[in-house]
């Protein structure tokens, strides 16, 4: 009886583990936006704003009082940009970094350094700094350079066609399997819905409220966009946390492995079991906003993430 009492604590604590990943990172989490030593001062000047920080501001007078902004955005006040499917959503972006919101604060302050159209030539080498240090281990990938800068991806065409749209155009859509938009501001899952299955076996910190508010942003009309930042979390680059507000794969703690400062697990190192009974990350992390691709759209709902 106690062999047998020992053997279930034993499965019990081994359950444990798995379900608490604990991921750690071989590079300074802040990665590529240390900037090459500069820190935290390359994008927040504390003083002075992007004169600060060595740019000359080219218009407008606001550059730097907004988030102590150490780059020049001026270039992009008021730029029309058109994102993917040949354009068809188009972003105009605001006349000042002052007039606030997730336009400014999820998208220009992003272009402002990742812009390769409009703004002055940034620091960049518009090369992925993890796969450059010898982060990104896949094979899958090739040797290519995998760029960096939007709308310069070293074709003749360089535009933003083949970007990943973002702006008060791209709207995020709910679903009738179980995730509802309020009307205002949040997501809410429909208790036993497959919606509510997909967030049990891998989460949905795209959607789920974080510890700085929500990663979306709310149109005029009371629409939820994507944001730069609805899939990025611009100051880890190497780790997902879990939260309560955001648990993984149920967990409400635990690291785990992501890359290019996805705000999500996101591991693509991670090889793909052959028998294709795991969901890799990589995978899980689209399926939240693109969900009647997911596994549990389709039902098919033992499909657990591989979050290694």
């Amino acid at each position: 009886m106690k062999r047998a009492m020992l053997v279930i604590i034993f499965i019990l604590a081994v359950s444990g583990l798995m379900l608490a990943q604990n991921a750690s990172s071989t590079v300074d989490v802040l990665g590529a936006h240390a900037n090459q030593g500069r820190g935290c001062a390359g994008c927040h000047s504390p003083h002075s704003g992007s004169w600060g920080s060595g740019h000359a501001q080219t218009t407008g007078n606001d550059t730097g009082n907004y988030a102590l902004w150490g780059q020049d955005a001026s270039p992009l006040y008021g730029h029309t940009l058109a994102f993917g499917d040949s354009g068809r959503y188009v972003e105009v972006l605001p006349g000042s970094l002052t007039a606030g919101g997730t336009e400014v604060s999820g998208i220009m302050l992003c272009l402002s350094c990742h812009d390769g159209q409009v703004t002055a030539t940034n620091m960049m080498t518009n090369y992925s700094y993890e796969q450059r240090i010898g982060l990104l281990t896949n094979s899958a990938y090739g040797g290519a350079h995998i760029p960096t800068l939007l709308g310069n991806d070293g074709t003749t065409a360089g535009n933003y066609n083949n970007d990943h749209p973002v702006g008060v155009n791209a709207l995020i859509s709910t679903t009738a399997n179980g995730l509802v938009w309020n009307g205002a501001n949040a997501f809410i899952l429909t208790p036993g819905s497959p919606y509510a299955a997909f967030v049990a076996n891998y989460g949905y910190p795209e959607l789920a409220p974080g510890a700085h508010g929500s990663p979306f942003g709310v149109n005029t009309a009371n629409k939820p966009y994507v944001a730069c930042t609805t899939c990025h979390n611009q100051h880890v680059m190497t780790i997902y946390t879990a939260s309560s507000a955001s648990p993984i794969g149920g967990a409400s703690s635990g690291f785990y492995n992501t890359l290019f400062f996805v705000n999500a697990p996101y591991n693509p190192n991670a090889v793909q079991d052959a028998t294709g009974k795991t969901a890799p990350s990589t995978v899980q992390f689209c399926r939240q906003c693109h969900f009647g691709e997911a596994n549990e759209s389709n039902n098919t709902f033992g499909i657990k993430t591989n979050l290694n």
